[in-house]
C-alpha cells in the first residue's frame, strides 16, 4: 500500500513526464546527540526510503535507541565515532564506506557528518555520487563545503540556503514527515499520578531553555486541575522541578523523561503544547495534528510557516505567559474549539506531512541529482 501510493505521487509530481527510476543507493550520515528532533526524523526517513524499495545504508554514532531501531527494520548501520578535529578515523572510515558501498547520494544530517563527508573524485576510482545536506536549521554554509545540493526542511530555510547564493537547482524544499500511530498500550493516568477528571496538558522536547517549559509551567500553575506531562530530557530538569516548587505546583507538574509512546501520551491527555522560543521547524505540531489532539503553540520560525491560528492550533507570542494561559483555558472551555482544531490539524496534516509525500519528494529530487551528475 505504502509503495503503491508513493509511485502516484511520484507519477503525479512528474505529471506526463513521468518514467520508472531505478533502485538507488543511497548513505544516511548522521553524528547526532543521544535524543533529539532531528535525530527522530533522521531514523523515520532512512527506514522510509528502505521501505520504499530504495538501498539504505547508515553510518552514525553508536546510540541504544537509533542503531537497534535502524537494524531491525533491515538496514546496515556503521558506527563511528564523529569526533572533532584530532578525530581522523571517521573520516577515513568512511571513505572506506563509500568505495566499498558505491553510493548515488550520500546524504549529511547536520554539520559535524558534512565534515566527515568526502567530495567524490576520480581518483576514488568509483562511480560520481552527489553529497546532500539536509538542514533543519539556519546553518553557516561553510561548514557544508563537502555538500552538491541541500534540502531544507521548511521554505524559509530553503530560501535561506538560496539566499546564500547556493543555485536554485541545487535546494530542495521537502518538509518533514510524522505517521499515523496506532497505539499498542494505552497510557493510564493513575500510573502518572493525574485524576481522571484532570485537564491534562502534553508536551515533548528536550528539557533545554529553546522549549520554553518554564513558561509552559508559569501558564498552567494557577489553572485549576490542570495537570502537566513533559516528556523529554536533558539539562533543564533540575531548574523546571525548583520552578515548580517555587509555583507550588510540583505535584501537577510531570517530568517523564525520554517516552517511546508519544501516541499513547496523546491519547491520554487533553491538549498538546508546544512553547518554544525557537522551532526551525518543530515536529511536535506536525506529531499532534497525526494524533488528532488539540493544539496550543506559539509563534516560532518553523510553525508560523505552516499553523493558522485559530484553524489548526491557538498560536501566542513566544514567551508570553498570560497569552498562553488564555489559550489554554479557551481550548478547554469550548469544546467546539476544540473539536475545529483538531479536524483542521488532521487535515492539514494529510495534505502536507505524510510519510508518502516526504519520500516521493526525496525520491523526485534524488533522481534529479543523479540525472544532473550524469549529464
Amino acid at each position: 500500500m505504502f509503495q503503491t501510493t508513493l509511485l502516484m505521487l511520484i507519477m503525479g509530481m512528474r505529471a506526463n513526464s513521468f518514467t520508472p527510476f531505478k533502485r538507488m543507493k543511497i548513505l544516511q550520515v548522521m553524528a547526532g546527540g543521544e535524543f533529539g528532533g532531528a535525530e527522530t526524523a533522521f531514523v523515520d526517513i532512512c527506514i522510509a526510503l528502505h521501505e520504499a524499495g530504495e538501498d539504505v545504508v547508515v553510518a552514525t554514532r553508536a546510540n541504544d535507541l537509533r542503531v537497534p531501531k535502524l537494524e531491525a527494520a533491515g538496514i546496515v548501520v556503521y558506527i563511528l565515532p564523529f569526533g572533532g578535529r584530532v578525530d581522523v578515523f571517521s573520516r577515513w572510515k568512511m571513505a572506506k564506506i563509500i568505495k566499498a558501498f558505491e553510493p548515488d547520494i550520500v546524504q549529511c544530517w547536520m554539520s559535524r557528518a558534512a565534515n566527515k563527508v568526502p567530495r567524490w573524485r576520480a581518483s576514488m576510482g568509483i562511480k560520481p555520487y552527489a553529497v546532500v545536506a539536509r538542514m533543519g536549521g539556519y546553518y553557516k554554509l561553510k561548514y557544508y563545503k563537502s555538500a552538491d545540493f541541500f534540502v531544507g526542511n521548511t521554505p524559509d530555510i530553503a530560501q535561506y540556503i538560496r539566499n546564500k547564493g547556493v543555485g536554485d537547482d541545487r535546494v530542495r524544499y521537502i518538509a518533514n514527515y510524522t505517521d499515523i500511530e496506532n497505539v499498542e498500550h494505552s497510557v493510564s493516568r493513575a500510573d502518572l499520578n493525574t485524576p481522571d477528571d484532570a485537564t491534562v496538558l502534553v508536551a515533548l522536547g528536550r528539557l533545554h531553555k529553546v522549549k520554553a517549559f518554564d513558561i509552559l509551567i508559569a501558564a498552567m500553575a494557577p489553572l485549576a486541575n490542570v495537570h502537566l506531562w513533559i516528556a523529554g530530557e536533558g539539562e533543564e530538569r533540575e531548574a523546571l522541578e525548583g520552578l515548580s516548587r517555587e509555583l507550588g505546583c510540583e505535584e501537577r507538574v510531570h517530568l517523564l523523561g525520554w517516552r517511546d509512546d508519544r501516541a499513547a501520551l496523546f491519547e491520554a491527555a487533553d491538549i498538546c503544547v508546544m512553547p518554544s522560543r525557537f522551532e526551525p521547524f518543530g515536529n511536535v505540531f506536525i506529531q499532534a495534528w497525526a494524533q488528532r489532539i488539540a493544539l496550543v503553540i506559539t509563534k516560532s520560525e518553523g510553525p508560523q510557516q505552516f499553523v493558522r491560528d485559530g484553524v489548526d492550533a491557538l498560536m501566542v507570542d513566544v514567551d508570553d505567559v498570560d497569552a498562553m494561559r488564555n489559550a489554554i483555558e479557551r481550548v478547554m472551555g469550548d469544546d467546539v474549539l476544540a473539536q475545529s482544531l483538531v479536524e483542521n490539524g488532521f487535515s492539514h496534516y494529510e495534505s502536507e506531512f505524510t510519510k508518502e509525500q516526504c519520500v516521493a519528494g526525496y525520491l523526485e529530487f534524488y533522481h534529479d541529482i543523479i540525472q544532473s551528475v550524469d549529464a
